[in-house]
């Protein structure tokens, strides 16, 4: 056969006649995130797709584990007489904020202000931003946020912020809902709790412009702790000096209506106490290689409460040498977080994501080899940053791609 030729009008078709465009050829199952995009309709697909056709690396979302991880999470608090209020950090995405908040939880919480700015600009009305603004700049973002989203919450740590929030309100004309930070003890975000933070509430409740909702106290130290019985010992230990301080908010008439902390591996555990009102679980929608190994309260070695719902899709490039292959989804679709991401559905093999480009599966005892063009799963290692890593996700349900989601909130780290 002679040598294919590529026509001048589908080499010039995008360019009006001037600068060349670069050909590409017509798919074959791998369909890439612009030809997904085009078959969806406000995020929904309307093509009949499979997960497996999708060109790589893909960040997938299961639907089904999703749910089950919705439902547990809320049956589980709400049994233990408190609520939700999920981090969006975990997720970033406006989609999995909106069915949290159908499920059930009371808010969202957001890192930055940035994330804050997303959520609710799609349609997230109750947003509590965990940190601190303590630049001008980013005071008045918040005082923006303020004036247009009533159900947005600033944190404060320090008497200075306090009085430059209140400031920037009345500046802006508005009233802020405002919760004290406390420290459980790993300085490093928070006022020490007892006398310091009491006297910051108070200050709050009597700066002009600010509106005291509480407090907060995020133990990210206990989250990871191995076994729950430990976990639960040091969570409770920590949690303490908190509930004090609530108490003593209490008593000296303060409005204690929130007081949000705990985490995905403390979520079952945080009720105990005393006056805690919700729990700011995130990675729990998704699950990942460093929750799974704390193991849980009926089983020791694995975390099993919740189901991982998030992979990524990734396809072997080289199969050539024996006990190893090489795929396509390295540090920059994995990050170098560990432990390593998992291959699911298999054992006897482990992955490395530590090259940029390349990840390498590793055989010992394999339950199965892979060759060239297959395409396997990942259960990855610390979803947070894997997910700020993509555009968007694919949510699937018996391996059809349903949806197609925006990862809005995807770098807004400021």
């Amino acid at each position: 056969m002679g040598k294919r030729t590529v026509s001048r009008r589908r080499f010039l078709q995008a360019t009006g006649g001037g600068a060349a465009a670069l050909w590409v050829p017509r798919r074959v199952k791998g369909y890439s995130a612009a030809d997904m995009e085009a078959m969806t309709g406000e995020g929904r697909m309307e093509a009949d797709v499979s997960k497996w056709e999708l060109d790589t690396p893909a960040l997938c979302v299961d639907l089904d584990a999703l749910d089950a991880n919705l439902a547990t999470l809320q049956e589980t608090v709400a049994g233990n007489g408190i609520a939700s209020r999920p981090h969006a950090k975990t997720h970033k995405c406006p989609a999995i904020a909106r069915l949290q908040m159908e499920s059930g939880s009371v808010g969202i919480c957001t890192a930055k202000v940035s994330e804050a700015e997303v959520m609710l600009e799609h349609g997230i009305e109750r947003v509590l931003m965990t940190t601190a603004n303590v630049t001008p700049f980013k005071i008045e973002r918040a005082m923006a946020l303020t004036r247009w989203y009533p159900g947005f919450v600033h944190a404060t740590d320090t008497p200075r912020n306090a009085r430059d929030l209140s400031d920037a309100a009345q500046a802006a004309g508005v009233t802020a809902s405002v919760v004290v930070d406390v420290d459980p003890g790993g300085h490093r975000t928070g006022i020490t709790p007892g006398r310091p933070a009491l006297e910051l509430a108070q200050l709050v409740d009597g700066l002009p412009g600010l509106r005291l909702l509480g407090m907060l106290c995020y133990d990210g130290g206990s989250q990871h702790v191995h076994g729950f019985q430990e976990r639960r010992a040091q969570t409770l230990g920590r949690l303490a000096p908190a509930a004090e301080t609530c108490q003593m908010m209490r008593r000296a008439g303060l409005n204690t209506e929130i007081f949000s902390g705990g985490g995905t591996g403390t979520y079952n555990i945080d009720h105990e106490t005393p006056g805690f009102t919700d729990v700011q679980v995130g990675s729990y929608v998704f699950m990942d290689a460093q929750y799974l190994a704390i193991g849980g309260a009926t089983d020791g070695d694995v975390y099993s409460d919740f189901e991982p719902s998030l992979t990524i899709l990734t396809t072997v490039l080289n199969s050539q040498y024996e006990g190893r292959v090489t795929t396509d989804a390295g540090a920059k679709a994995c990050t170098i977080n560990q432990p390593w991401p998992i291959v699911k559905g298999e054992s006897g093999m482990s992955y490395r994501s530590g090259s940029d480009e390349f990840g390498t599966l590793r055989y010992e005892n394999p339950s199965r080899t892979h060759q060239v063009g297959d395409k396997l799963e990942l259960i990855v290692s610390h979803c947070d940053p894997v997910v700020n890593l993509y555009d968007q996700m694919y949510a699937t349900r018996d391996d059809r791609v349903e949806a197609v989601w925006r990862i809005a909130a995807r770098g807004r780290s400021a």
